[in-house]
């Protein structure tokens, strides 16, 4: 019985830990902008194409 009590303890940490870590994150700014990312991968093929091709080395 004293194995549960350790185990729901220490699950209890855990998930604080990572509420903690969300909030955080949150906090910072992490989840602010989530509109660009996909729209640049809508465009990512395009800007590849743009670039110049790297010349082909000579030895």
């Amino acid at each position: 019985m004293s194995v549960i009590y350790l185990l729901i303890s220490i699950s209890i940490l855990v998930a604080i830990v990572f509420f903690s870590a969300f909030i955080r994150a949150v906090r910072k700014g992490q989840y602010d902008d989530d509109y660009t990312p996909s729209v640049r991968m809508l465009f990512d093929d395009e800007l590849r194409d743009e670039e110049p091709a790297n010349p082909a080395k000579q030895e």
